[in-house]
C-alpha cells in the first residue's frame, strides 16, 4: 500500500464532506436537501463519460475509498447500475439495474433503522 493512496482518500473524502457542510451552512439547505444534492451530483458525474470510463470511475481510481464511501457514491451506483442493465436488457434494465446494484445498501438501511427503533425511543 502506498501512503499517498491513504492521503488522497482522506483529502477527497474530506472535501466531499466539506462541500456537504458548506451546502448546509452557507446555502442553509436541510440535511435531506444536502444529501439529495450530493447523490444527484454523484449520478451526474457518473453520467459523464470520457473515453471508455465515466468521470466518477476515474475519480474512484484516483481517490479509492475517498470516492466510494461518501454519499456521492450512491448516486454513482444508481446510474452505473442503470446504464449497465440498459445495455444488457434494454429500457426495462434502467429500473432493474438501479435496484440490483443498490438493494443491499437500501435493505441494510431499512433493517438497521428498524433495529435502532427497537432499541431507542424514536422521537417524532
Amino acid at each position: 500500500m502506498n501512503w499517498m493512496q491513504f492521503f488522497w482518500a482522506f483529502v477527497v473524502g474530506g472535501a466531499i464532506c466539506v462541500v456537504g457542510q458548506l451546502l448546509m451552512d452557507v446555502l442553509r439547505l436541510t440535511p435531506a436537501h444536502t444529501m439529495s444534492t450530493l447523490v444527484v451530483a454523484g449520478a451526474v458525474i457518473d453520467g459523464i463519460v470520457i473515453g471508455n470510463k465515466s468521470l466518477y470511475e476515474r475519480f474512484i481510481e484516483f481517490a479509492g475509498a475517498g470516492a466510494t464511501v461518501p454519499i456521492t457514491s450512491f448516486g454513482n451506483s444508481l446510474v452505473h447500475g442503470a446504464l449497465a442493465e440498459l445495455k444488457t436488457n434494454g429500457a426495462i434494465g434502467i429500473i432493474t439495474g438501479i435496484f440490483e446494484v443498490t438493494s443491499a445498501g437500501i435493505s441494510a438501511a431499512i433493517i438497521f433503522s428498524f433495529l435502532a427503533a427497537l432499541v431507542f425511543k424514536p422521537q417524532g
